[in-house]
């Protein structure tokens, strides 16, 4: 069993709070915008960290970091990417990867806004966009996702919410 934290447009901040969340965590899914390597460098140091650099991410992050991810957690086959869409709304390169094989999740960041459903029009799978972790952006609350992942079970999904405490 894998408790997996799940964030996204930290855009170079790392928000103190978010530690107590990662201490409970076995691995940290990042879907992009990171801001520096630093971010995932010091995350790396708690958890094992999987993630895939953001628009905004320069080379030190892209040299570290893939566009997109393919991996497995227990026996279940995750795919993240930045920008991706959402369902129905998916990107080119999203339903590309879609249809080449459809994952059991599917990660990624880029909007800022909050949202996980099941995709039926791609076998029940599990979108995920854990909104922005970050404070750069529109966004009134900074959000993660916490998961439970045991064999091919996923479960216990909660949202984390963080009120802004600083606006840029």
């Amino acid at each position: 069993m894998k408790n997996i934290l799940i964030l996204s447009d930290t855009h170079n901040y790392l928000d103190s709070r978010i530690s107590r969340y990662v201490e409970a965590c076995d691995q940290i899914w990042h879907a992009g915008d990171i801001g520096t390597i630093t971010i995932t460098d010091e995350l790396a140091k708690l958890k094992p960290v999987h993630a895939v650099y953001g628009n905004i991410d320069g080379q030190d992050i892209r040299m570290v970091h893939p566009l997109i991810h393919r991996f497995r957690c227990e026996e279940v086959d995750i795919a993240m990417t930045h920008i991706g869409g959402y369902p129905p709304r998916y990107n080119s390169d999203a339903l590309k990867l879609l249809h080449e094989k459809t994952p059991d999740i599917f990660v990624c960041g880029h909007s800022h806004i909050l949202k996980v459903m099941r995709d039926p029009t791609h076998h029940k799978m599990l979108f995920i966009n854990p909104g922005a972790a970050g404070v750069h952006g529109f966004h009134p609350i900074q959000t993660l996702i916490k998961i439970k992942i045991d064999g091919k079970r996923v479960y216990d999904l909660e949202v984390v919410e963080l009120k802004r405490d600083r606006v840029t």
